[in-house]
């Protein structure tokens, strides 16, 4: 029988996306399942849906910071408490690099990859906007002449029209926004899921055990 299988589509400039990747990552729950990551441009799907950025919202930016916040501290999740300095960033140059990534290394270095460098934007405060900022990151987790290939290669026709397509299949997918779960269960039926306040029903139609005593799950629907 297959495994469950999720897909997780990311912009690292989401705070939302990290808090949901990190209980992917974390949780005893999703380990039985196959977990891609597909790397986006956020501003480019919700632009392409008409969708307002949540924080030129009147009262809504408030409102999600705070939001923030609860669910980074509910899952237990590192993250400084005030915004980051310059927020929203440009992530387009890391999402190619990101991208890049997938064509020639594993999912499980990816994983690594976004952890590393999540933990430099929303722990550290360290902006990842150039290339010479998230460079040595990558060399961190892939080695000096991987990274070096890797960031090559993101400024490839190759790379920049994957991240497109990318973007597109998040759009075909149904997203307007980040987190957004595509989620296929051991008999095949897939489910669409967006936001954090999801997780507990991302899990639901893949058949997972979910945690009874943990409280970040246990206020979610």
């Amino acid at each position: 029988m297959a495994p469950p299988k999720i897909t997780l589509y990311v912009d690292l400039i989401s705070p939302f996306t990290y808090i949901a990747f990190h209980v992917l990552r974390i949780s005893p729950a999703f380990k039985p399942c196959e977990i891609t990551f597909v790397f986006i441009l956020l501003g480019g799907v919700m632009k392409a849906c008409g969708n307002t950025p949540p924080l030129t919202i009147k009262n809504k930016g408030k409102w999600i910071n705070e939001e923030r916040i609860k669910k980074a501290r509910l899952f237990n999740v590192p993250m400084k408490e005030d915004i980051f300095p310059g927020f929203p960033f440009r992530s387009l140059e890391a999402q190619r690099a990101l991208t890049a990534a997938t064509m020639t290394h594993p999912c499980s270095k990816l994983e690594e990859l976004l952890a590393v460098l999540w933990d430099s934007i929303f722990v550290q405060h360290r902006s990842i906007a150039k290339p010479e900022e998230f460079t040595p990151l990558f060399a961190q987790v892939l080695g000096e002449e991987a990274a070096k290939e890797v960031i090559e290669k993101s400024a490839s026709p190759e790379a920049k029209n994957k991240l497109t397509s990318n973007s597109e299949e998040a759009m075909n997918e149904g997203a307007f926004g980040l987190p957004w779960f595509v989620v296929i269960n051991a008999s095949g039926e897939t489910d669409r899921f967006f936001g954090v306040d999801s997780i507990k029903r991302v899990a639901l139609p893949l058949g997972l055990d979910i945690p009874s005593t943990e409280i970040g799950w246990r206020t979610m629907l």
